[in-house]
């Protein structure tokens, strides 16, 4: 599969089949994932697998109890919960750089596309859920004080047919040259 197909394919999946998502297959997403870029190269991701059914549902329970990727969670071969240390991300010599204090979220957001277009490459399917208690889940899997969880992503075979994506924006809407307002496109 081409990038551009991978990205035109890609959709967020909640509904899973049976079958389990190989440790080979993982291994390939991780192997992806590594490559993302990152603040002055920090790599500041960690990624927790959860295979454990009881851990599955105990993560599962710290979702918002409106939030839609419940039952998808709990039949999904895995869950990948998406941390990073902090204090490093947009940070030189330990202190802030930027006006954004919580870089290491573009990191991580860098790593999740990467790690969701590898899994869509491979025929998987996955969903980025973030209405999630936080800490909770992030006492749950024994993260360290010094990281942070910022999703948790299903992940498995799709039991459905991928269906076209919703519409976009035209670029024209979206691209500015020089300032805001003066189109590009």
């Amino acid at each position: 599969m081409e990038l551009q197909e991978a990205i035109l394919k890609r959709r967020s999946i909640r509904n899973f089949s049976r079958d389990d998502v190989t440790d080979d297959q993982l291994r390939q997403i991780f192997e992806a994932v590594r490559w993302s870029p990152s603040w002055a190269n920090t790599q500041v991701w960690e990624f927790v697998v959860v295979r454990d059914k009881k851990l599955i549902q105990g993560v599962t329970e710290t979702y918002s109890e409106k939030n839609p990727a419940r039952k998808c969670s709990l039949a999904a071969s895995a869950l990948i919960v998406a941390c990073a240390k902090t204090g490093l991300s947009g940070c030189y010599g330990g202190k802030q750089a930027t006006k954004h204090s919580d870089w290491y979220m573009f990191d991580l957001g860098l790593a999740t596309q990467t790690l969701c277009l590898k899994a869509c490459e491979l025929g998987l399917g996955t969903v980025v859920v973030g209405l999630i208690d936080h800490d909770a889940c992030k006492k749950l899997i024994g993260l360290p004080d010094d990281h942070e969880v910022a999703a948790v992503i299903p992940i498995g075979r799709p039991a459905v047919e991928l269906k076209e994506g919703p519409p976009r924006k035209a670029v024209s809407e979206m691209v500015h040259l020089d300032r805001f307002g003066k189109k590009m496109f």
